[in-house]
């Protein structure tokens, strides 16, 4: 039986897996799927690469906990006969904080040095290291496979990786990080297959979703991104705040009574592009709106961007190549051209009609900035480094804590 690789990516309210097939040392798709909550209940979405279409049902349980959704999974690639030739998951784990950088089997030890990070990522370690403890339970053989969002971000300098506090404390890990490594890394990797050598040198990540942030790279190795400690700081994204005065939050906690509680929900699920237009948090509905509140919360966001990115473009000497990557950056053709317009001062010029059409390649031929608009795909990344651990040998290690 040809041994498969499960991904599974699990975010705060959704969950994507994807199963490979290992052909000859090489991946080949056989199915992508996605869980999403939808009021009470959980929707899944299948894709099986063989065929056009995806296809889709609804669970008519309600499953609030990540275990429950994992367990689903597992249960319906049995349904198909497809669980039992599975022999690696890889997970995409948030944060790895200074001890992992670089993937790496999960053990008894490794999985408690990801306990005690939960603190620094608190909307997704928790769930990240769930879907870990499920997959032990339903299936103790499979070896399991850790992939850092935080990794990528390791080669930063040493002067992007500490803040201006006491010593003492970074070396307690209060320092920044860096997060969506992994869409990053995928997009360095296959770079060099779509842009020219030169245009490699400089280059600017725009990973904008329901998270966002930007990664400024020289030579396809990140050397600044705006996201630090938490995935809390940097631009303003749907429901998070993104950089903030920290003596606004002392004033919070101190003069308005504000909980830790409180603050951290403010920050993480009521503020972004929801806390500025009291609409939504999605960009798509807040474009389309002529609410003076809707047009306000957009042109907030795009300012964060722009100021954001000219930092990156500082931190690396210039740029040649400007990516727009995830949901809104793959999608939103107003935001990438409202953007852009910003930025003409850097000789970055864009072709409307590729633009709109979201075409790869968006710049006009006379723009001084390559702009390419890629979907990102952190599951294929996460399998490409457990197929790696495998042929490194890391994966045949006889370790009976493994999991």
């Amino acid at each position: 039986m040809d041994k498969h690789i499960l991904v599974l990516n699990v975010g705060s309210s959704s969950t994507k897996f994807s199963l490979y097939r290992v052909v000859h040392a090489t991946l080949s798709p056989v199915l992508t799927g996605q869980v999403t909550r939808v009021e009470q209940h959980n929707q899944f979405t299948v894709h099986y690469s063989a065929e056009s279409s995806p296809q889709l049902w609804q669970e008519h349980e309600s499953a609030d906990h990540h275990s429950s959704v994992i367990s689903r999974i597992l249960h319906f690639l049995d349904s198909r006969g497809l669980g039992l030739a599975v022999t690696t998951v890889g997970h995409r784990v948030v944060h790895g904080g200074m001890a992992f950088s670089a993937p790496v089997l999960i053990n008894d030890e490794v999985f408690a040095s990801l306990q005690q990070l939960q603190a620094l990522a608190p909307l997704h370690q928790i769930h990240n290291l769930q879907a870990i403890a499920t997959v032990k339970r339903y299936m103790p053989k499979v070896r399991q496979v850790a992939c850092f969002d935080t990794a990528f971000h390791r080669s930063m300098p040493a002067v992007a990786q500490t803040f201006a506090i006491p010593k003492s404390l970074t070396e307690q890990g209060i320092r920044p990080y860096g997060f969506h490594g992994l869409s990053y890394q995928y997009i360095a990797s296959v770079l060099p297959s779509i842009a020219a050598p030169q245009d490699l040198a400089r280059v600017v990540v725009a990973h904008l979703g329901s998270g966002a942030s930007l990664c400024a790279m020289r030579d396809l190795h990140s050397v600044a991104t705006t996201m630090s400690f938490t995935p809390l700081d940097g631009l303003a994204m749907a429901t998070r705040s993104g950089a903030i005065d920290p003596g606004a939050l002392l004033y919070l906690l101190k003069n308005k009574t504000m909980t830790v509680e409180q603050l951290e929900q403010l920050l993480n699920h009521q503020s972004g592009l929801l806390g500025l237009s009291g609409i939504s948090a999605d960009l798509a509905v807040l474009l389309a709106s002529d609410q003076p509140d809707a047009v306000a919360a957009v042109a907030h966001y795009i300012y964060r961007i722009v100021l954001a990115l000219a930092s990156m473009v500082a931190a690396i000497g210039g740029i040649n190549t400007l990516v727009f990557t995830a949901g809104i950056g793959q999608h939103s053709a107003p935001l990438r051209e409202r953007v852009c317009q910003q930025l003409a001062w850097l000789g970055i010029s864009l072709d409307a009609q590729a633009n709109l059409n979201n075409a790869r390649c968006i710049s006009s031929r006379d723009s001084k900035v390559a702009v390419y608009v890629i979907a990102t795909d952190e599951e294929l990344m996460i399998a490409q480094h457990c197929l790696e651990l495998d042929a490194n040998g890391e994966s045949k290690k006889d370790n009976k804590d493994d999991y």
